[in-house]
């Protein structure tokens, strides 16, 4: 595929947080044989699969100050401009110098201003192929903090388009991102749906077992005072090899606990766009509402309760113990509101974990939650897909293009509110672990979608097809 046998992956973010453009550089590699450089920003650690495959360079740049927020606000505007040049400076140096000359620049939009500009220039100087992938819009992104009124929102948005408009191919997530594209933006796009890689897969009882045994000294750390877990994983620290908040080793085998809570894993970015307090609330109403079911009132100690549960008494409806992965500039906000909760039958952990030990978490948990919103209402969330691959069923915000990816009743449900979310928890969760039949039914197709595709099988056939030809007309 091309005669330099290369390809350079440009990614204006984290590397370690853009999974997409990983397995991009994986397929690069190994399905079409390239030498693939990535330009990206460090901070999380990419996927063990990339940074050992021999045929995959990375090239990090300097992050751009992430204080900028806490200057005066009048500087707000000067800090708009003045960013975007630095990076599109450094960005030309990396490719148009650093980066071995590529048969084909494949770059992640958004952001948009200034990566387009500068892989555009970067590919008309290196004669090389310039090829967008669209995975939401970096106008509607910008949008959420400024207001879609403001001046620099419509300026992003010419770039944007006109740019995008100059790349010689293009790679959407959705159908209704084609659609949009192709009908005001005059771009034809190929829908390359995320699926999730090899490594997102149910996991194995004794993976979990091990799982939970390097995570026991988190789920043991309460976010504020005592709550239903770290009141049962206190006596569990002595014996962590043998036992743990789900698991327990009887001999040589390892048997799942009656009693454990239900494992409700969230992933976001902790920014506007994922608005985490619908979580918080649905987690209020489950705590409130079986307290109701159970005739239980305000006087009820909470200490004698935990106790019960240790001592092995399970009730109707289980403890929640979520687990909310991932880092951004809201997360400290949340768990402050998270340490005043006061639940009795609901505890909260935040972490952030490995590329490896991420996929082993989903497919231990029981039920995923899914805030993300989409600012263009366009782009579908890749958790989802991650936790599919995993079997893992679905709770997601509704929004107009889920559909594409959350069958209803099948593989997941869509809530709109707090009080449906809390709904659903209650309906999913009743009878849990072992006479819960909606849930089952739920984690059975999320087993049957995550089986019946996958990013490899997808990026053969729809992702190849397009960068071949790109390379060969420019090399025409």
């Amino acid at each position: 595929m091309g005669k330099r046998g290369r390809a350079c992956m440009v990614v204006l973010g984290d590397l370690g947080r853009s999974p997409r453009m990983q397995y991009h550089a994986l397929s690069l590699a190994r399905q079409a044989s390239l030498e693939v450089d990535i330009v990206a920003y460090g901070g999380s650690e990419p996927h063990s699969a990339v940074l050992e495959n021999e045929s995959i360079h990375i090239h990090t740049m300097i992050q751009w100050p992430n204080n900028s927020h806490s200057l005066p606000k009048i500087l707000y505007p000067l800090m708009l401009l003045l960013k975007p040049i630095i990076q599109f400076i450094m960005l030309l140096w990396f490719l148009c110098i650093k980066v071995p000359p590529p048969d084909a620049f494949i770059v992640q939009n958004p952001p948009s201003v200034p990566t387009l500009v500068a892989v555009k220039w970067a590919s008309s100087l290196r004669q090389s192929a310039f090829i967008v992938d669209w995975h939401n819009f970096g106008y509607t992104l910008l949008g959420l903090s400024l207001g879609r009124s403001s001046r620099f929102v419509s300026i992003y948005h010419w770039f944007e388009k006109r740019f995008g408009q100059m790349a010689n191919g293009s790679l959407c997530v959705t159908r209704a991102m084609q659609h949009e594209l192709a009908q005001n933006w005059g771009i034809k796009a190929t829908v390359l749906y995320d699926q999730p890689p090899e490594f997102f897969r149910p996991t194995l009882l004794e993976e979990k077992h091990k799982l939970f045994c390097r995570l026991n000294r988190y789920l043991c750390q309460p976010l504020g005072v005592q709550d239903c877990v770290s009141a049962e994983t206190t006596g569990i620290g002595g014996d962590v090899q043998n036992e743990t908040l789900f698991t327990t080793r009887v001999g040589t085998n390892i048997l799942l606990k009656p009693n454990r809570p239900a494992l409700v894993v969230s992933s976001t970015s902790w920014t506007p766009d994922e608005d985490f307090g619908i979580l918080l609330e649905a987690a209020v109403m489950y705590d409130r509402r079986v307290a109701a079911l159970l005739d239980e009132n305000d006087s009820t100690d909470e200490g004698v309760l935990w106790k019960e549960i240790s001592c092995g008494k399970q009730y109707l409806y289980p403890r929640l113990l979520f687990i909310i992965t991932g880092k951004g500039p809201e997360k400290e906000k949340y768990e402050e509101k998270i340490k005043r909760l006061n639940l009795k039958r609901v505890a909260f952990r935040t972490m952030w974990l490995s590329a490896e030990d991420y996929p082993l978490l989903l497919g231990s948990a029981d039920l995923g939650v899914c805030l993300h919103t989409s600012s263009s209402g366009l782009d579908l969330p890749m958790k989802v897909v991650d936790m599919f691959g995993c079997g893992l069923p679905v709770c997601a915000v509704s929004f107009s293009c889920i559909n594409e990816l959350v069958k209803v009743e099948k593989n997941g449900l869509c809530f709109s509110s707090s009080s449906e979310l809390a709904d659903e928890l209650l309906m999913l969760f009743r009878g849990f672990p072992d006479e819960c039949d909606s849930l089952k039914s739920l984690k059975n197709g999320a087993l049957e979608m995550g089986s019946s595709a996958r990013w490899a099988t997808e990026w053969e056939e729809h992702a190849k097809p397009l960068i071949s030809e790109v390379i060969s007309r420019n090399l025409k």
